[in-house]
């Protein structure tokens, strides 16, 4: 991670699987982040035990009270991080929040349908917006040229199975909700880019892999990557990413993805 120097980064989802992952991560580095906020539904819930054990021992984190289905959530969190940093910019949003449903053609459902387009999708849309003045003012101040993670980015989670072309896994599993809500993510991810390229702000779409997480785990197959291993992976592509990457769609590994 040569060269990635990343002062502040907020990542949703984090009580948990890749997200928690992350934040470990990036606490683990030999030039940390000043400030990691991580975020969660529940910061006195059961699920956030181990987020509020890694908290004790890093002062630099932060846990932040976050529904990405709430605009009220959104913005006082965003409010929040804002006062938490001082006037200083946030350089990296990293959507990781998500949810599947484990329907197919014959059994997706309306309800199941909105719920996950909601999560998946018009969250990472809302987080964004709240936090943009923040990525901005991070761009704003940064000396880097071009674009970067270490200036400002936003990183959406998302997934090949939202691939059009390459439809990962339709063998093992529909999931009809979730494939439709990252090919809307990837979209999203695209229009951020062409939104926000000019204000110094990269947009970028995440294939983690096929992870050991609740979520990868729930089809019931074998599943190759450890939380760990995905994570690592993508903290190695994240630095390498430019303005030549904005708008693009990469796995843990760097390799460009077909939409």
């Amino acid at each position: 991670m040569a060269g990635f120097n990343v002062r502040s980064v907020l990542v949703t989802g984090a009580s948990r699987g890749i997200g928690l992952g992350l934040a470990k991560q990036f606490l683990g580095k030999s030039n940390p982040p000043k400030w990691v906020f991580a975020t969660c539904r529940d910061p006195e819930g059961a699920q956030a035990q181990e987020l509020k054990t890694l908290a004790s021992r890093h002062p630099n984190l932060m846990i932040v009270a976050l529904e990405v289905t709430d605009p009220a959530s959104i913005k006082a969190a965003a409010a929040r991080v804002e006062e938490h940093l001082k006037g200083s910019g946030l350089n990296l949003l990293i959507n990781n929040a998500g949810i599947l449903r484990l329907n197919t053609l014959e059994s997706e459902t309306p309800e199941d349908m909105s719920l996950v387009y909601a999560t998946n999708v018009t969250g990472p849309l809302l987080v964004s917006q709240a936090f943009l003045p923040l990525l901005k003012k991070a761009a704003q101040g940064s000396p880097q040229p071009g674009l970067s993670c270490s200036k400002a980015a936003i990183v959406n989670m998302s997934s090949e199975g939202g691939s059009i072309t390459n439809p990962f896994a339709w063998q093992l599993g529909q999931v009809i909700s979730y494939r439709c809500s990252k090919a809307a993510l990837n979209m999203l991810t695209k229009c951020q880019s062409l939104g926000y390229g000019g204000d110094g702000i990269l947009s970028i779409a995440v294939h983690p892999g096929w992870v050991q997480t609740d979520m990868g785990s729930s089809a019931s197959h074998q599943v190759p990557l450890t939380v760990d291993m995905s994570v690592r992976g993508i903290l190695n592509v994240l630095p390498t990413l430019s303005e030549k990457d904005n708008g693009a769609f990469v796995d843990w590994e760097g390799k460009v993805l077909p939409w």
